[in-house]
């Protein structure tokens, strides 16, 4: 089935560039359109529910029905969603148009688009296309695959900008790209129908080791720690590109350019990810590189100009690309086979909860305390990072498993 890795890469790329210039332009559209701070971290919070539906449905539904089929139908949603965006700014039809469209459901600059309802679908096809000591390093080159991706699509945010100054409202020149990103998710219907999959409740248990923890407790030991984790990248985000905006007076320009850096500067820790989880193992190189990458996202609140606060953003995600892959490859790897997208969907639905309420709590906050984003991103991670080495520290993936037999 590695056959399946080129669709999947150009699938994870298409995605990537949508959700890249959408995460930028969104929160600004709405700007634009007069919407308050706390607006926008209620439109943010409401679209999430939108999120968590399709979710859940992807848990309930992907692992009987298959994940393949998940991938086209989340992707007509989205196709959907950005039609709806590209004709109205009403209140509720930016509701559910963002949430259906994906919008900031991607994970930011540099996190490759591996977030969002999708998220479930796609990595056990990831997971079944190759042996378990390469697995590591396909997430590593799909996640490089959508950084890359994402600094071309971060340069279509400067394209406002540019309409507006040709005599184009800014509406209308947001309204545009919103169109342009339903074109892309039909594109992205077209790199899912060729998949092959193997339905994987047809999968005999003997096809596989016994996994070193039951569905329940792994799925219970990953909720709690999304959970914590939903809660920091809740207060980010695209709210964050509203906190540059506020604090820096950065428009879509100068951040459609942070951004496209980012993204070029994220894609090579990615591709040495795999490197660094075999030497320090998955749990030790998740756990090191979060600590370095919230120490970073917290010294931004202490810079006065944009590009040093856009330099530690940097920072912040180059050091959670060389974790990213060995967490996700490391759930993958430890689950039961047959419940893969269970897993990834049910334990990643208390991040897609809790990150509905930062928005809220943040655009709120920030109209008295502007940096109260970056302090409650920052705690809500680092308590993420303890409850997860906590929880996960003596689990062994089969990778390693099999490296300490072998020695």
């Amino acid at each position: 089935m590695s056959q399946n890795l080129r669709w999947l890469y150009a699938n994870r790329a298409l995605r990537s560039f949508a959700t890249a210039f959408l995460t930028v332009v969104f929160p600004l559209y709405l700007a634009m359109s007069g919407y308050s701070a706390a607006r926008i971290g209620l439109v943010l919070t409401l679209s999430g529910v939108v999120s968590v539906v399709l979710l859940a449905g992807v848990g309930i539904f992907a692992d009987s029905m298959g994940r393949k089929r998940a991938i086209i139908g989340l992707s007509i949603l989205s196709l959907l969603g950005g039609v709806a965006m590209a004709t109205s700014a009403a209140f509720w039809v930016v509701v559910l148009s963002s949430g259906l469209g994906g919008v900031g459901k991607g994970g930011g600059a540099g996190s490759g688009g591996s977030w969002g309802p999708l998220f479930p679908a796609e990595q056990p096809l990831l997971a079944e296309a190759v042996s378990d000591e390469n697995r590591t390093k396909v997430f590593g080159r799909i996640s490089f695959v959508g950084v890359v991706a994402g600094a071309f699509g971060s340069l279509v945010a400067v394209v406002p900008e540019w309409l507006h100054g040709h005599g184009w409202t800014w509406v209308a020149s947001y309204h545009l790209l919103f169109g342009f990103s339903a074109i892309l998710s039909l594109l992205m219907i077209a790199t899912a129908w060729p998949i092959h999959e193997e339905r994987p409740n047809m999968m005999a248990v003997s096809e596989q080791e016994p996994p070193p923890i039951s569905v329940k407790r792994l799925t219970g030991r990953l909720g709690l720690t999304n959970a914590l984790n939903g809660l920091g990248f809740g207060f980010l985000g695209p709210l964050l590109t509203y906190w540059f905006y506020r604090r820096y007076g950065a428009g879509p320009a100068e951040l459609g350019a942070l951004y496209t850096i980012i993204n070029l500067a994220t894609a090579l820790p990615y591709l040495l990810a795999s490197g660094i989880a075999r030497r320090l193992g998955a749990v030790k190189a998740v756990t090191v590189t979060r600590i370095l990458s919230i120490a970073a996202l917290l010294l931004m609140a202490f810079v006065p100009k944009f590009w040093e606060a856009g330099f530690l953003y940097l920072l912040r995600m180059v050091f959670n690309s060389f974790g990213m892959p060995a967490r996700q490859s490391f759930a993958m790897g430890v689950s039961d086979r047959r419940y893969r997208s269970r897993v990834a969907a049910f334990s990643n639905l208390p991040s897609q909860l809790t990150s509905m309420i930062s928005p809220v709590i943040g655009g709120n906050a920030m109209e008295s305390v502007l940096d109260f984003p970056v302090y409650g991103a920052a705690f809500f991670m680092a308590l993420n990072v303890i409850a997860y080495y906590l929880a996960f520290r003596n689990i062994t993936p089969p990778e390693e498993r099999h490296l300490r037999r072998s020695s």
